[in-house]
């Protein structure tokens, strides 16, 4: 594999070379390769097995400020010239656009950094077989009201990618990708019928959790919903457990990314420099984490990427933007061409944030476990969706609930968070414990 990333690092050289004979300006190469292994079975039985061996190469160039841009999955030095040639013959026909092209050749990246990203796994058809049927029969065994299966899951792949543009920036690194999932069905006397999962990701297949573990949780997650009630309408506290938690950040991400400011399309449009969260609120984004899931030293765009606070004391102290959209806002690209980079939420506050004592300081109200719809408005902010998850009383958990809607405005969701616990979840690009609010209206019979 890492041979051939330095093959492929040659084929982008190649590729912009060609693309300046044929009269481009400026162009820049993108080639990602993927291999691996995905097995899947259900109650004990074999249910696929697919390798998979991908790759694409995307090229944009530029001829003034017209743009043309193809793509290709067939790697091959003909297959590539003619893809670069379809690009420059698109871009003879496009509009000019001033606010296109490479980003700032000042801000490329200059040097190769190792991530500790590139871990690949000789784990066997078989051997990947046998843990999918360890992990499903772990959640059978774990209680009897476990009833079925839409079984269990394993994947493991390797790549690379490369990034080449005529600022003579040529970057790649290799990178793993290794997960594995149980999906279960629970009916008890009643007849009431639950569903839930559990899942384990990571670079190393060797800090995967064990698979009778990840049988182990899916069974407890999916009996602990069994005989669910539902709730009635009111405002209350709601504490979203870490596992759902990360996805009010999403809606935060999208409502300062560049794509959405330059429209005018943000509820957080004026917000920069201004209290968004509250002042013991702190948001660090560091790219280069050591086998971090979202960890890249470059972005889409050749960019380097840097450790910095989005959030510090509460107050928003970055747009996240793209050459293209910093252009239109007057502004510099902050490498976010693509995505962020491993967010970490920290709570500078002296508050206790273990779970538990979460769930004693959200006393009565609910916690939500699990999240349904997209009824997020991100122009002004209003949120809504369906929910499922358990009723708190004092502290305790009494009973699940489910078939309820929670509502409010992002804005003011946002400012009153209460507490964000150490229990933090890990499993993405945005690590956080549980988020405890102030008060939802929620929806229920």
């Amino acid at each position: 594999m890492l041979d051939e990333m330095k093959r492929v690092e040659s084929a982008v050289e190649s590729a912009l070379a060609y693309a300046k004979s044929l009269g481009a300006t400026s162009a820049e190469v993108s080639i990602s390769k993927t291999q691996g292994l995905q097995v899947a079975s259900r109650l004990g039985e074999v249910e696929t097995v697919e390798f998979n061996h991908d790759g694409a190469l995307g090229i944009a160039l530029w001829k003034g400020q017209r743009k043309g841009s193809a793509s290709t999955s067939d790697l091959s030095e003909a297959a590539i010239k003619r893809t670069v040639a379809a690009a420059c013959d698109i871009a003879q026909y496009t509009s000019e656009d001033p606010f296109s092209g490479l980003a700032d050749p000042d801000l490329m990246i200059k040097n190769n950094i190792d991530l500790d990203l590139y871990h690949p796994s000789d784990l066997t058809p078989d051997q990947a077989i046998e843990l999918t049927k360890r992990c499903e029969q772990a959640a059978f065994d774990t209680d009897p009201r476990i009833k079925n299966s839409d079984g269990a899951s394993f994947s493991s792949h390797q790549g690379f990618r490369v990034y080449g543009n005529s600022h003579g920036v040529i970057a790649s690194y290799p990178s793993s990708r290794h997960s594995l999932s149980c999906a279960v069905i629970a009916e008890d006397e009643n007849q009431d019928m639950q569903r839930d999962y559990a899942y384990t990701v990571s670079r190393r297949l060797d800090e995967l959790t064990p698979a009778e573990q990840v049988g182990r949780d899916a069974s407890l997650e999916t009996i602990s919903r069994l005989n669910a009630q539902q709730l009635g309408t009111g405002k209350m506290p709601v504490m979203f457990r870490a596992d759902v938690a990360n996805s009010l950040f999403g809606h935060f991400i999208a409502a300062i990314s560049g794509g959405n400011l330059y429209r005018d399309s943000s509820f957080l449009q004026h917000s920069l420099h201004k209290q968004v969260f509250p002042e013991w609120l702190r948001i660090h984004e560091d790219p280069l984490i050591k086998q971090g899931l979202a960890s890249s030293y470059f972005d889409h765009e050749g960019v380097a990427t840097k450790v910095r606070d989005i959030v510090d004391q509460g107050v928003l102290q970055t747009w996240l933007l793209s050459s293209y959209s910093a252009r239109k806002m007057k502004l510099q690209t902050t490498g976010h061409a693509g995505g962020i980079h491993n967010w970490r939420l920290f709570n500078n506050s002296a508050m206790d944030a273990s779970f538990d004592a979460m769930l004693k300081q959200l006393d009565t109200g609910l916690l939500v476990t699990e999240l349904m719809g997209q009824g997020v408005n991100v122009v002004n902010g209003d949120y809504s969706r369906g929910a499922a998850g358990f009723w708190v009383e004092k502290g305790v958990i009494q009973y699940p609930v489910q078939e309820i809607t929670i509502a409010g405005k992002l804005d003011n969701m946002f400012k009153n968070i209460v507490n964000i616990g150490n229990d933090v979840e890990k499993r993405g690009s945005i690590y956080t414990g549980s988020i405890l609010l102030e008060e939802l209206q929620v929806a229920g019979s």
